[in-house]
Parts: C-alpha cells; sequence; structure tokens
C-alpha cells in the first residue's frame, strides 16, 4: 500500500470525522459491515465496527472481502467531495440513476446501514476527496 501525502492526511482526517461524527454514533450502535469505495484511481476498504472504523485499507488486495461496494469514476468522486456538489452528486441513489455510479453486492447490508454511509460520504466534503 502505497499512499501520497495528500492521500495519506485525507483518509486520516476522513477516520477522525467519521470516529468523531455525533450522527454516525447516534445511528452506529449495529452500524458493523465492510464496504469498497472504488474510486477508479483508488479503492478504499472500511471496514466498520459499531460506528467506528476498524480498519481502513487504501487500495486493497483482489482477495479482501467486503460485504457491499459503491463503485465510480474519480470525476464522480471528487464532485461528491466539494462543499457544494452540482446537482446529481449529491447522493447515491441520484449518482446512481443519473452518472456512473454502481451499487454492488449485499445491498440489504448496505440498505440497513444506509444512513451512516450517507453520513460518511457526506464527510468527504470535510476532507476533500480521498483521490
Amino acid at each position: 500500500m502505497t499512499m501520497t501525502t495528500s492521500t495519506e492526511s485525507a483518509v486520516t482526517e476522513f477516520r477522525r470525522l467519521s470516529d468523531s461524527d455525533p450522527e454516525i454514533q447516534a445511528h452506529g450502535k449495529y452500524f458493523s459491515c465492510s464496504f469498497l469505495w472504488d474510486m477508479e484511481e483508488k479503492k478504499f476498504l472500511v471496514r466498520m465496527h459499531r460506528g467506528r472504523i476498524e480498519e481502513l485499507i487504501v487500495d486493497p488486495g483482489p482477495l479482501e472481502d467486503y460485504d457491499f461496494a459503491v463503485r465510480a469514476g474519480a470525476d464522480t468522486w471528487r464532485e461528491f467531495g466539494r462543499q457544494t456538489p452540482a446537482p446529481m452528486f449529491h447522493g447515491i441513489w441520484a449518482a446512481s440513476f443519473q452518472r456512473d455510479m454502481r451499487l454492488e453486492g449485499n445491498l440489504l447490508v448496505l440498505m440497513q446501514n444506509l444512513r451512516c454511509v450517507t453520513r460518511q460520504i457526506e464527510l468527504l466534503r470535510a476532507t476533500g476527496p480521498l483521490v
């Protein structure tokens, strides 16, 4: 795993914000799952346990397992990370219907944790895009 300094600092900040976010902590008692954010140029495997990031792997190997994946091009993720995203980049449903975002894997687990995952995507507006 090699990270650029900007990616490393964004990942560190994302982890700090996620683990201390009041909304995630309020909803996160059962937020235990693993998911992949495929950002085309980089991939991030996030393993959550009871609302906290247990492990965050940058560019995981092909045999690392996860419950579900959210995949989109780097430009889509960059737009998600803007302070005020353009229309159709404000949420995963809009981007999956109108843009290149795809939801794959065990979507039941995604739906069970949807508010927390959505909040984590919103935190990218504070850290800036991870790609």
